[in-house]
């Protein structure tokens, strides 16, 4: 089984929502996928996704709802086969914990996914207003529709 782990900063906001919508999509391919999310900071271990997070979810019919945030981990590089992140300073911050070159070729952009070599980054929303988790979930809708379509084609690796 192939395992995805998405990374963002708190884990509250984006990778909540990439767990929750590939979740989804591979649940309706019937593909068997571990899949969790984690931030790299420690601000909101052991809480639920924001609030706005919840909502723009359930407007497209996914209850994110029970998640709960945790922080990164070392041996999650031993538990994943990729790392994806939702930005650059979040990769950066990745790096800290890398042990080997097999890490660091594990750890991807979010957005490498839907257009490669980018390294494109998905905007935090949490300051902003509920059309900003709009715009995260249809940016995160379309890298895990590629994923889908990856494994769906019977690629082993997620693309970059």
């Amino acid at each position: 089984m192939k395992s995805i782990l998405f990374v963002c900063l708190g884990n509250i906001c984006r990778s909540p929502l990439a767990e929750g919508i590939l979740r989804h999509k591979a649940e309706q391919k019937g593909i068997k996928l571990k899949i969790e999310s984690a931030g790299t900071e420690s601000l909101h271990v052991g809480e639920n996704p924001d609030r706005r997070s919840v909502k723009v979810a359930k407007e497209y019919g996914l209850d994110i709802s029970k998640q709960v945030a945790r922080q990164v981990r070392g041996e999650d590089f031993d538990k994943f086969d990729k790392i994806l992140v939702a930005d650059k300073d979040v990769y950066n911050e990745l790096m800290a914990f890398i042990r080997n070159d097999k890490d660091k070729k594990k750890i991807d952009f979010i957005m490498n996914c839907a257009t490669p070599d980018c390294n494109t980054g998905v905007p935090d929303p949490y300051y902003g207003g509920q059309d900003g988790f709009e715009k995260v979930y249809k940016m995160l809708d379309e890298a895990c529709e590629k994923i889908i379509q990856e494994l769906e084609t019977g690629n082993n690796e997620i693309k970059k």
